[in-house]
């Protein structure tokens, strides 16, 4: 059984990972948001409805993430219990179903469907988006600010507790409880994850694990410059900053751009200059590997499938963890970031010529290509699933 938060850059993956799974003989079912039913169905797996709720409070919403946390877990019990799996990967923001299979007495692990979230003494806080320290001042600073990481991981490791008391589970003893001790699967390019003074024992990379929704063709922009790809996030950016300032900036450049909006509505027109065509959905599949650079956000999504079709990127991070995914890109060596606070159409094209500029960039990035090409990620990640020899013990708690 599988189990995937809503969004694309979380759904996607299980379902790519189901699919695999499938392919291999097993009985699959993944429980997601209803959006993506006929494409579950269609890839062969069982597909169940998983509880959709406000993840953070609001005013008119006062639930708190682990409150329905504790509600979708009472929920997603019986599905567990009648689809009787021996093992349930959990979406590293589906705690609920974690919950539920450790009711039931099921084996759980983790999908991390982007970089490993957990600490590392080489790394700076995750998601500050900050480079690797390279000097023993900049690793003092780093350490100067684990105590602060660590109040917020002992808040979340009390908060879990308490979901877990109200469900009649044992308190667990270390933080990021969310992730399970069993095996943590990691999609992600190992080259990103190189940087780390250490793996967990319980994680495992796999590579990443990408599926899109089937699309067909969009036109093309005419001519034969340099085409350059407008991918914005579908969860942030409402006002389509990085759209404006991408069609406005790369106007009478040397490059062709094609530009989506991910069905995002425009609160505003936005002008399309001559070279460039905005499309309102298209398949990343089809134009990456058309693509000579790849503008986005940084969603991991994004990015790791643009990498794996050997073409750079120029990151301009919006929330959650696109920060550390441009910055761990621009150390490997294959993108460049560009924070928001200097998004302007100027700022935006002066990146993306210096991008297609870069002999390094394109190297790295076909680096990545290549290690892709002969490791599939879905692959791996059932053959570690498989490996394993499940049992009904119920998840260790230490």
């Amino acid at each position: 059984m599988l189990a995937a938060f809503g969004d694309p850059g979380h759904a996607f993956p299980q379902i790519a990972l189901g699919r695999e799974l499938v392919r291999r003989g097993h009985r699959v079912c993944l429980q997601t948001w209803r959006a993506w039913r006929k494409h579950v169905e269609r890839e062969g797996m069982v597909f169940a409805a998983a509880p959709e709720y406000q993840v953070f409070p609001t005013r008119e919403r006062p639930l708190s993430p682990y409150q329905a946390a504790v509600r979708a877990a009472r929920e997603t019990r019986p599905l567990v219990r009648a689809f009787d799996p021996d093992v349930v990967v959990v979406d590293i923001l589906t705690i609920a179903a974690a919950l539920a299979a450790e009711l039931e007495q099921r084996p759980w692990v983790t999908l991390v469907p982007h970089l490993l979230p957990t600490p590392d003494p080489a790394l700076a806080p995750y998601a500050i988006g900050a480079l690797p320290p390279r000097t023993p001042v900049g690793r003092l600073l780093w350490r100067s600010l684990r105590p602060l990481v660590r109040r917020g991981e002992e808040r979340g490791r009390r908060e879990l507790n308490e979901a877990r008391r109200r469900l009649g589970l044992p308190p667990l003893p270390y933080p990021h409880g969310g992730i399970s001790r069993r095996l943590a699967l990691v999609a992600t390019f190992p080259q990103l994850e190189a940087v780390r003074r250490r793996m967990p024992p319980f994680a495992a990379v796999s590579g990443p694990l990408q599926w899109e929704q089937p699309y067909g063709e969009v036109p093309f922009p005419p001519g034969d410059d340099p085409l350059v790809l407008i991918a914005p996030s579908t969860s942030q950016d409402p006002q389509h900053e990085l759209l404006r300032s991408a069609l406005a900036g790369l106007a009478n450049a040397p490059v062709r751009v094609l530009a989506t909006t991910n069905r995002k509505p425009l609160k505003r027109p936005i002008a399309v200059p001559p070279n460039a065509v905005l499309v309102d959905w298209l398949s990343y599949g089809r134009t990456m590997p058309r693509s000579s650079l790849v503008v986005c956000h940084g969603g991991h999504g994004t990015v790791v499938r643009a990498l794996a079709h050997g073409v750079p990127v120029l990151c301009v991070p919006a929330a959650d963890d696109m920060a550390e995914n441009a910055t761990r890109v621009a150390h490997f060596g294959a993108g460049l970031l560009l924070p928001r606070r200097l998004l302007t159409p100027v700022n935006l094209r002066r990146a993306v010529l210096r991008a297609l500029a870069s002999d390094l960039l394109a190297r790295r990035a076909a680096e990545l290509a290549r290690w892709a090409e002969h490791n599939d990620g879905a692959q791996r990640a059932a053959e570690l699933l498989e490996l394993r020899g499940w049992d009904s013990n119920p998840q260790p708690t230490g």
